[in-house]
């Protein structure tokens, strides 16, 4: 079965209505087109099933001369399957059921029915019929909360988030991330309904336990100047399944498109916000594109990083022409466990945070060099001690000065390496100023 588990967002400026999203321009400029047909993200071939649903868009098109979908004006009867308007057979698709699974059902056309429902585009339809008005928004620029069965599927307008005192730990969607007052609006608020939708608060069946907190505000947090960043652009939260393999960030993609017909908007020029409240350790591996002193077997060492669910890893290469050095230094100052090649790039170890710990993967006979950097920091300090666990490729091939270790790439032992990293891991967890550090109380 599917489940719907993104949060449309969309903020200051934005209307509720998909309809009214893509709404046509007022006043056609000469030698411009009176819509924005790029924002029609869809192949050709789907084009006829989305001017069905947007007959406004059709009418436009008819008119205007820059239209590139006149050719599909004439098959307008053609619909994805949930609109009301639609008649079956002209919908995309229906299921052919062959067989009856008895554990589900007793007949193919109740089959058919049920895998329309729950695995088609009869499940947008589902959530279409669920959504109900939770926060009624009073005036034009006023907030909104429009939400389907169970807050399952939920949308948005100038919606107000407060960060600045959010605490994080271990739990990867925590119940409890917002308090009262951290998230809400400037609207008339239906709690007792809001309220009563909390039958599916597990993390990936709704979004109860985020939106329980919601709060009808009596400001208007754009005009009262209450923000310090406001995102105009529409915005989806999403609660990734896993990533461990494709089936599941398939399962995301499909919740993810499922989204863009109930949204009733196609366009990519969107932002996407993975939700995850958990405190995993944070472990940058800086890779180099200089001809010496590569990793490798980078990819094997990441991967076996990966299978470890307390991490959260990333590959960066800080290339200035490529990687602003604001953003470099805001990767680093955001990494628990920083590791990379002896190299000018370990310099970054002085903007880690206070708990974090740096893995000189490789000294390259150069041992005092990063290892006095990091003590003068205050940073903890490992690198590679078993000599018998790391392949250079060769003796090294220095133009003047010969054979040198730091003229050749590298490949290391998985093990020794995941060894090395999980004592780094101790030290990050064990650190006072560790902000995710659980408290104990000795009796």
């Amino acid at each position: 079965m599917l489940m719907l588990l993104i949060l449309g967002v969309l903020l200051h400026g934005v209307s509720l209505s998909g309809q009214e999203e893509a709404s046509p321009k007022a006043d056609g400029i000469p030698g411009e087109p009176l819509f924005n047909y790029a924002s029609i993200h869809l192949p050709q071939e789907h084009i006829p099933f989305f001017l069905h649903n947007n007959r406004h868009v059709a009418t436009v098109c008819k008119k205007d001369s820059h239209c590139p979908y006149k050719k599909h004006l004439e098959n307008l009867k053609f619909c994805w399957g949930y609109e009301k308007s639609c008649k079956p057979e002209f919908r995309f698709g229906y299921p052919l059921c062959t067989y009856v699974d008895m554990g589900w059902t007793d007949t193919l056309e109740s089959a058919q029915d049920i895998f329309w429902k729950q695995a088609d585009f009869g499940y947008a339809g589902e959530r279409l019929e669920e959504l109900h008005v939770l926060c009624q928004p009073e005036e034009t620029n006023d907030s909104s909360l429009v939400c389907s069965r169970y807050l399952q599927y939920c949308r948005a307008t100038n919606l107000y988030l407060d960060l600045r005192n959010i605490k994080r730990d271990h739990d990867r969607f925590k119940e409890d991330f917002f308090q009262s007052g951290e998230i809400g609006g400037h609207c008339t608020l239906d709690i007792r309904t809001l309220m009563s939708q909390g039958q599916r608060k597990s993390p990936l069946q709704s979004w109860f336990a985020e939106l329980q907190s919601y709060t009808q505000l009596a400001f208007r947090p754009i005009e009262a100047a209450e923000c310090d960043v406001v995102i105009e652009k529409p915005t989806y939260f999403m609660k990734l399944d896993a990533g461990v393999n494709m089936y599941h960030h398939f399962c995301d993609f499909i919740n993810l498109y499922i989204t863009q017909h109930v949204n009733n908007s196609f366009s990519t020029d969107v932002y996407i916000v993975m939700w995850d409240t958990d405190g995993r350790i944070r472990v940058t591996i800086l890779a180099r594109s200089t001809e010496y002193r590569k990793i490798l077997n980078q990819n094997e060492l990441v991967n076996a990083l990966k299978t470890v669910s307390t991490l959260e890893v990333r590959i960066v290469d800080y290339k200035y022409k490529e990687l602003g050095f604001l953003d470099q230094l805001r990767i680093s100052h955001n990494t628990d466990i920083f590791i990379g090649m002896h190299g000018a790039g370990l310099t970054h170890l002085l903007f880690l945070p206070d708990w974090a710990a740096v893995f000189e993967l490789y000294n390259c006979g150069d041992e005092r060099c990063y290892l006095d950097l990091a003590r003068l920091r205050g940073i903890h300090y490992i690198t590679w001690r078993r000599q018998n666990k790391v392949f250079p490729q060769d003796k090294g091939h220095h133009p003047t000065l010969g054979e040198h270790p730091k003229f050749t790439n590298y490949s290391f032992d998985v093990e020794e390496f995941m060894y090395l990293v999980l004592q780094a891991a101790d030290h990050v967890l064990q650190h006072p100023k560790w902000p995710f550090k659980k408290k104990r109380d000795e009796l």
